[in-house]
């Protein structure tokens, strides 16, 4: 367990510091890295996207997790471009004074910067006309203290924002969905989602869509059971709760339920594929990314691992864990299912984002979802029927499986890396941290390229048995992580959908834990654990820019037009989150199996990093 009790340093008196700095130009000129692999591709020509975008796009502001509602986190802005990138400078930088994981994003709404801090999550606004320290105001939400103890594998972060309706809507650790007037700082109104005691917590990005607000939750090294909320945005009122277990009427499976899999069909799964009541403890959460589809008016999820870990202790496939659920956004009815990997054995989670885009696909055109997974394999899915069209290897040294069956929906696995108690079954890869992480991925339509942040880990797996007691960890698993093959742990993949292979990628030391933004401009940015924050050029891979932030970055670009006209991209530094978390005074590197396990892989980052609290604002 990660103990950070009481060690955050609270911050009762927020400090916010913004204005320029001395030494932003170190890493202007850095050169290309010489383990960056060019692609053997021509750039495309003519003006023809290689897909079609399903939702608008942000072209000035952010004011959405992911900037649009499928999750494309990509701009239209091109001001900043692969031909000028080289002369990005540091503009301002501000702190929030909690020196935690500062994952998620800021947003960027009427020339106004929205940032969301870890525990005990400050939400600060911050007046972009005025960059000499202008706090516009500071809202407290203080919850409740205990929930950071229940924050068990990755941090007491915080994934952002939402703003709709005039109000800037985000989740508390202690599983409060609160809203805030975005002029005043004032709450709007605030609704519990769950319940801390049970080892229940809240650290996931709403989704809002018209009058309604998506959040989901955390907590499924605790027993929790998952479950998505929806919430009226103006009142808070919970309209209705989908379970990822329990009965079809908990889970919300009716007549219009039709998964294109026969596995994925049948009466009352989410209890009947469990032994006895263990669905009751059964995992599941939903702590990613959601999206929205305007056309077909469905929104996407996905959700996490089985608890226990321990899968001799829970029989069955275990539904509805690991699964891409499609549902009614008004009614919550679901669609659709398809669960990624039946009876997980390695503590998976799928609950990575997913990417909705049009193109056509074996020449046919198709409204598809992409779902790079947490167990190695790049989905691709109709989003319409639920049907499983490609699924390869997006990180190389994936060995569990050495596929998919497209037939039938199901993983290829490797009967020697199934988990099992009494034995230590070594070298699985990926580790249960993912191929990927829940920092999410960009695409561009002018490359026709998924930009995957990916981790390269295995891992060795002893299954042991466990007692649930509420609010208690619940895992049942002793997990050692190592670097995986190759002499890297990270990638930044460029992914050619079209042809479904790499098309280039950069490799990093440490696993890449940043979030992804690709941009018109053909430059992609993104952060790594030791703290670079980096400008791509889209197609070839080579590295434009970089600057050295004073911590390891797990959070995810934005950019947005300032009050000038101009372009600006941000970025959070600030280290932690699962395997960043090895960074932390009081995580000691003697155990391999702290930090659930990551210790054994990440122990070196103590050298290269340290926790941090910045926000950092970049352009000409």
């Amino acid at each position: 367990m990660l103990g950070r009790t009481g060690k955050i340093a609270i911050a009762l008196a927020l400090t916010v510091v913004v204005g320029y700095w001395a030494w932003p130009r170190l890493a202007r000129t850095a050169e290309v890295s010489s383990r960056t692999a060019r692609t053997t591709q021509p750039p495309r020509g003519g003006a023809d996207p290689a897909f079609n975008l399903i939702s608008p796009s942000p072209h000035g502001e952010w004011s959405l997790p992911a900037g649009d509602l499928a999750n494309t986190r990509y701009s239209p802005l091109n001001q900043i471009n692969a031909q000028n990138a080289k002369n990005l400078r540091m503009i301002a930088s501000l702190s929030t004074g909690i020196p935690h994981g500062h994952e998620g994003q800021p947003l960027v709404v009427n020339n106004t910067m929205y940032v969301v801090t870890p525990y005990p999550d400050y939400l600060m606004a911050i007046d972009l006309k005025d960059l000499n320290g202008a706090l516009k105001w500071k809202f407290a939400p203080n919850p409740d203290p205990q929930s950071q103890a229940r924050a068990s594998c990755c941090d007491v972060v915080n994934r952002g924002a939402a703003y709709g309706g005039g109000k800037i809507v985000y989740q508390t650790l202690d599983d409060n969905t609160v809203a805030v007037d975005a002029s005043t700082g004032k709450e709007a109104w605030r609704t519990q989602t769950g319940n801390v005691n049970d080892g229940e917590t809240a650290a996931g990005a709403p989704l809002i869509v018209k009058d309604k607000v998506y959040v989901g939750n955390s907590g499924g090294e605790f027993g929790v059971r998952g479950k998505l909320n929806c919430l009226d945005l103006s009142t808070g009122k919970i309209l209705w709760t989908a379970y990822s277990q329990g009965s079809d009427s908990d889970v919300r499976i009716g007549p219009d339920f039709k998964s294109f899999y026969a596995s994925d069909r049948g009466s009352d799964l989410g209890a009947n594929s469990w032994d006895q009541e263990r669905w009751q403890r059964g995992g599941g959460t939903v702590p990613g990314w959601i999206s929205y589809d305007p056309e077909l008016n469905m929104i996407y999820y996905g959700t996490g691992s089985p608890g226990v870990w321990d899968a001799d202790l829970r029989p069955g496939d275990n539904k509805w864990s690991t699964t891409i659920f499609a549902r009614d956004a008004d009614t919550g009815d679901a669609k659709w299912a398809l669960q990624i990997e039946p009876h997980d054995n390695y503590g998976y989670s799928e609950s990575m984002e997913n990417i909705l885009i049009d193109m056509d696909w074996n020449g046919r055109p198709r409204k598809l979802l992409l779902h790079p997974s947490r167990n190695g394999f790049m989905l691709v899915v109709d989003r319409q029927t639920g049907e499983l069209l490609s699924a390869q290897k997006f990180v190389d040294s994936t060995n569990w499986a050495s596929g998919y069956n497209l037939k039938t929906g199901q993983p290829i696995t490797d009967p020697s890396k199934a988990t099992h108690e009494g034995t230590v079954v070594s070298g699985i890869c990926p580790a249960s941290s993912g191929a990927k992480g829940l920092m999410p991925s960009a695409v561009s339509p002018q490359t026709g390229y998924l930009y995957i942040p990916a981790e390269n880990a295995c891992m060795d797996f002893d299954a042991v048995p466990a007692n649930y007691i509420p609010g208690t960890p619940f895992i049942g698993a002793l997990v050692k992580m190592d670097p995986g093959p190759g002499g890297f742990q990270g990638e930044l993949v460029a992914w050619d959908i079209k042809n479904q292979k790499k098309a280039w990628t950069i490799r990093d030391k440490f696993p890449v834990e940043s979030g992804v933004l690709a941009t018109a401009g053909d430059v992609v940015f993104y952060g790594t654990l030791e703290g670079w924050f980096r400008a791509i050029d889209a197609r070839s891979g080579q590295i434009l820019w970089q600057f050295k932030t004073p911590s390891g970055i797990v959070g995810a670009p934005i950019t947005f037009l300032g009050p000038d006209g101009k372009q600006y991209v941000a970025i959070y530094s600030g280290v932690g989150g699962w395997m960043g978390s090895v960074a932390f005074q009081d995580i000691s590197t003697d155990d391999p199996y702290a930090a659930l396990g990551a210790v054994g892989a990440m122990a070196q980052l103590k050298q290269y990093t340290a926790a941090g609290d910045n926000v950092f604002i970049f352009g000409f």
